[in-house]
């Protein structure tokens, strides 16, 4: 599995080999307005302000079983219960169309279309079946910014596979980056996904050919 070196997406990480500064009391873009912090779509609860980075977790619509999912639901702690989802989804549940470099190629394509425009992208991941994303928006909300990713895919994805309906779970999972050793462990935690989930060697996460990792080393 391979995927083609983009000369752009190469100059992007070479700017951003070093911590990026968190601009929490940074003031807003020109035109753009205060929003909501917290709001939710009847899913979860998300925080959303455009001064912010978030790492964020969407997964696709066959991620999680419905069994899987009741037995996270019953645990009874929240961040336990992330974390077991995170588990359950790198054990490859689902059709994993996000496996396909061509479908992959797609999601990329669509994290870096607005970078450093409506977005900085500072770190991702493309799992088999859910993504990782460390990212600032400019002048975009979060909840438009992964709606806009998720519809195209969907979109570009079903072409490819020959399929219609649901490509995704609805609504996404977020975090706010609190200070430099959250946003690293973050970022860490992104890039190491396919180590973790036993798809690449423990000591080759850049060997992962769709994440920032292979740019970074």
């Amino acid at each position: 599995m391979s995927s083609p070196i983009d000369p752009r997406l190469r100059k992007i990480l070479d700017r951003r080999r070093t911590f990026f500064p968190i601009p929490f009391s940074d003031p807003l873009p020109p035109g753009m307005s205060v929003v909501p912090r917290w709001h939710s779509r009847g899913y979860v609860p998300h925080f959303d302000d455009p001064r912010v980075v978030q790492g964020l977790t969407f997964r696709l619509g066959d991620a999680l079983p419905h069994g899987v999912l009741q037995r996270l639901h019953a645990l009874p702690d929240v961040l336990r219960r992330r974390w077991a989802m995170e588990s359950a989804m790198d054990r490859g549940h689902g059709a994993c169309w996000l496996a396909r470099p061509d479908v992959a190629a797609c999601m990329e394509q669509a994290l870096l279309h607005h970078d450093a425009d409506r977005y900085h992208l500072l770190a991702w991941c493309i799992m088999p079946n859910h993504v990782h994303v460390l990212v600032q928006p400019i002048d975009t909300t979060l909840g438009r910014l992964v709606g806009n990713w998720k519809g195209w895919v969907a979109h570009e994805a079903n072409r490819i596979l020959g399929r219609k309906g649901r490509f995704w779970q609805p609504d996404y999972w977020d975090r706010f980056i609190r200070d430099a050793d959250h946003y690293r462990a973050t970022l860490r935690y992104i890039e190491n996904n396919p180590v973790k989930a036993g798809l690449v060697p423990r000591d080759a996460p850049q060997a992962w050919p769709w994440s920032s990792a292979r740019f970074r080393a």
